[in-house]
């Protein structure tokens, strides 16, 4: 009788034992359900939020070296030559490939010269860099213009401007067209033939 009672015992320690293993590994597989699905989650809204969220690169122009810079206050005229170092910024997870286009540059919202933006592309996270050669004159001003003030103060002010369309490409197939603007103002001195500033919006 004794020994049946002490059977009995370890038969029942055994299944407690048992399910207490059963209990542990549906907790396991229950953590490791609910981990995956958190992940999931995660994963996606990170790939709304970043991956799929687009934006327009930022078109600028940096600071550069002018080459040659001729001013006459008498006439008044000027004329002068640089590389542009024209920027393609793209913060985004996908290539921006974009048409050929132009920057033009004015000076008093008069046309003064233009740079020719080939057709190219910039890639996922990176900046696109183009050199391009511009001449500018003032030969199509107004004759009523501020220049021979800006002249006598050594100081041109001038602008530049472009648009460059095109399109973002995420994952090989996730496009969207973006444009991006360059709205940028530089001064530029007569005596030094150096950018004395430039700002771009």
């Amino acid at each position: 009788m004794a020994e049946s009672n002490h059977n009995g015992r370890m038969d029942e320690e055994a299944l407690l034992m048992m399910e207490e293993a059963k209990r542990k590994k549906r907790m396991k597989w229950t953590i490791g359900i609910i981990a995956f699905v958190i992940f999931q989650v995660v994963q996606g809204l990170f790939f709304v939020l970043v991956i799929m969220k687009f934006k327009s690169p930022k078109f600028r122009i940096s600071d550069f070296n002018v080459s040659t810079l001729d001013s006459d206050q008498s006439s008044p005229s000027f004329s002068m030559s640089f590389m542009a170092p024209i920027r393609v910024k793209n913060t985004n997870w996908g290539p921006f490939k974009y048409d050929a286009s132009t920057v033009d540059f004015t000076y008093g919202g008069f046309p003064v010269g233009q740079a020719i933006i080939p057709k190219s592309k910039a890639n996922f996270k990176s900046t696109k860099k183009i050199n391009v050669n511009v001449t500018l004159n003032s030969a199509n001003l107004p004759s009523n213009s501020n220049l021979g003030s800006d002249l006598s103060s050594e100081i041109i002010k001038l602008n530049s401007q472009g648009e460059l369309r095109g399109k973002v490409t995420v994952m090989f197939m996730f496009k969207k067209k973006k444009t991006s603007m360059m709205n940028c103002t530089m001064a530029v001195s007569t005596s030094t033939k150096m950018v004395q500033s430039l700002s771009c919006k």
